[in-house]
């Protein structure tokens, strides 16, 4: 599997080895000590996730504050814009962001640390979005920083429309008034 660090070196990206031919391929999608060894520690997830999407939907900024999610994610149908936002005030890229399209053609995927927040624009007809957490989902935890806030300033591949959004995802906090991590 291949590593690579984005701008934000805590944010990696995983390329795995296809292994293809007429009859089709085969990967290995996750493996434990590639993924412990890429991190630089041990790492267990305890829940997959599986989110079916069409196009236009965006879904994000989305975060757990008090029990914080790591999440590897990757797509196995269609394409989307996957984003990750620093949201550690000690950070030294407090307030950046990293985006990667992730694709069921590239079958690469990402690691989203906890502390940071993540949504995904998706880019084709329809997405299958899969992802492990290191933490439960934790709906009284969960928050929600607008997707278009100014002062993260993500380039959402738009090209001129306006995203689906969810009720909650409407209602998202500007990044000023969002509570973050020390």
């Amino acid at each position: 599997m291949k590593i690579t660090r984005t701008a934000i070196p805590d944010v990696i990206v995983l390329e795995p080895k296809v292994h293809g031919d007429s009859r089709g391929f085969f990967l290995e999608s996750f493996n434990q000590r590639v993924v412990d060894d890429a991190l630089g520690r041990p790492t267990e997830f305890v829940q997959d996730n599986h989110s079916r999407s069409r196009q236009g939907v965006l879904r994000g900024l989305h975060y757990q504050l008090r029990e914080p999610q790591g999440k590897l994610v990757r797509v196995v149908r269609g394409a989307v814009f996957d984003v990750a936002v620093d949201l550690r005030r000690s950070s030294a890229t407090f307030g950046k962001w990293v985006g990667v399209e992730l694709s069921e053609q590239a079958q690469n995927q990402l690691w989203v640390p906890p502390g940071f927040g993540h949504g995904f624009l998706v880019l084709t007809p329809e997405a299958d979005f899969l992802y492990k957490t290191t933490r439960y989902y934790a709906p009284q935890d969960e928050r929600c920083i607008a997707w278009n806030d100014p002062d993260i300033g993500i380039d959402w591949p738009l090209a001129g429309n306006l995203p689906e959004l969810s009720a909650k995802d409407q209602q998202g906090l500007p990044f000023a008034a969002a509570e973050v991590f020390d």
